[in-house]
Order: C-alpha cells, then structure tokens, then sequence
C-alpha cells in the first residue's frame, strides 16, 4: 500500500502537528512488506492512526509514513482520539 504524493503531504503535516501521540522504539524494526515503517531503538515515532489490525499503527520517523506493530515501541501517554474536522473554503 503505497501513498500517493497528496497522502504523504497531509500525514507529513499531521505529523508536524504531533499526530495521535508519540513513542519510542523499543528494538531495531526492518521493514518485511512495503509499506511497512522502518525504524532503530530509540527512535522516536509519531503516531498518525490507530489501524483496524489488532496492535498495528500508522506512523512517522525520519520522513517516512508506514505501519508498525505497538509491540516494538514504548508509548509516551496515552493516544489522543483522532478529530475529523471539516476543511475551510
């Protein structure tokens, strides 16, 4: 699941803004499918979704937006709810 340019720019700046909540990395994570998020320990990781998948979140280190498994970070606090708000004209 590759994301478009347009999806990249508006998690990019959601990112920017903090996401969800944030975390670290807990073990070294290579990336076993495309898509998947790719990180070191103790990197920090922005969170940007919580996904259907039990235990799996989108999220964003070094530029990149992916999935990852909660399991390998520690959470800093707990997760925000994600706000839908309508785009001004």
């Amino acid at each position: 699941m590759a994301a478009s340019p347009h999806d990249l720019a508006r998690w990019t700046r959601f990112a920017a803004k903090g996401g969800i909540g944030r975390c670290t990395a807990t073990v070294d994570c290579v990336a076993r499918e495309i898509g998947d998020l790719m990180f070191l320990k103790d990197d920090e990781v922005v969170v940007l979704m919580q996904l259907r998948e039990a235990g799996f979140y989108l999220g964003f280190c070094e530029g990149v937006v992916g999935r990852f498994s909660g399991t390998d970070v520690q959470f800093h606090g707990k997760l925000k709810r994600p706000i839908m708000a309508k785009r001004g004209s």
